[in-house]
């Protein structure tokens, strides 16, 4: 399907929006990609806006990973151990998208955004948690624990279509005991191969609108650049608690739609 300027171009602008405000309040452009499709009308499923959406997360994700790798803020060690059950996950997200009725992921979607948005609301990052668990775990402990939340993030990756970083980050910190921006950093990095497979099991489903991923994909690489520069002299807490308010009328609706 080709792409007319007047559908490319607002998904292009906007994308360059959201990828401003993913690198200013630290979440995946998944949360805000899903809603675009799916309430914007661009997709007429949620299954597609989810395909559709993780096709963008791949590139968001890689480009992230190469900038914390540049500076050396990668736990490798938690993220290969985290890597194979977050893969598993997005397959298996991804499958569920075909079994599980559209208006309980639509539900489902708009539930999970309220952790976000509480966050966003009181002017917080998802990604900034006070509690964690104090000590190192080790051994069989952490390969067991490392499964775990590498098998539930990627699950909610493959199915709602997001990073799994509004999972994994705080899982990581609270969980793990890694500081926040190693584990977001590390969340990015496992996120790549799990995204792709998401990616590639929507695609066999038919799930993803790749002339919708291109614009989106664009726009979110060059918001995310933008975002770093101009941080700094915007008052982070307000503005988080602006697009909490923002992403709570997203939830909201997405709940509505799904209960219709």
């Amino acid at each position: 399907m080709v792409l007319s300027v007047g559908v490319f171009l607002p998904l292009f602008f906007t994308a360059i929006g959201m990828g401003v405000l993913a690198s200013l309040l630290g979440v995946g452009g998944g949360v805000f990609m899903v809603p675009l499709l799916t309430l914007a009308g661009y997709v007429p499923t949620i299954q597609q806006a989810a395909g559709t959406s993780i096709a963008g997360v791949v590139f968001t994700s890689i480009s992230g990973t190469i900038a914390y790798a540049l500076r050396h803020a990668i736990d490798f060690r938690i993220g290969l151990i985290l890597m194979p059950t977050t893969i598993i996950g997005a397959w298996c997200g991804a499958r569920l998208t075909d079994v599980i009725n559209a208006h309980w992921l639509s539900i489902g979607f708009g539930v999970l955004l309220l952790y976000p948005v509480a966050m966003m609301i009181q002017g917080k990052q998802p990604k900034e948690i006070g509690l964690s668990l104090h000590g190192e775990i080790k051994g069989i402990k952490l390969y067991v624990v490392g499964g775990l939340i590498g098998l539930i993030a990627g699950t909610a990756s493959g199915m709602f279509g997001i990073g799994g970083g509004t999972v994994m980050v705080p899982a990581l910190a609270v969980f793990l005991g890694l500081d926040i921006v190693t584990a977001a950093a590390t969340s990015l990095f496992v996120m790549v191969p799990s995204a792709m497979m998401g990616t590639y099991q929507h695609w066999v489903q038919g799930n993803v609108h790749p002339e919708l991923a291109l614009p989106l994909i664009l726009g979110l690489i060059i918001g995310a650049q933008i975002g770093p520069r101009i941080g700094p002299h915007i008052p982070k807490r307000r503005l988080r608690q602006l697009f909490g308010v923002v992403l709570l009328y997203a939830a909201i609706n997405m709940i509505v739609k799904g209960l219709r």
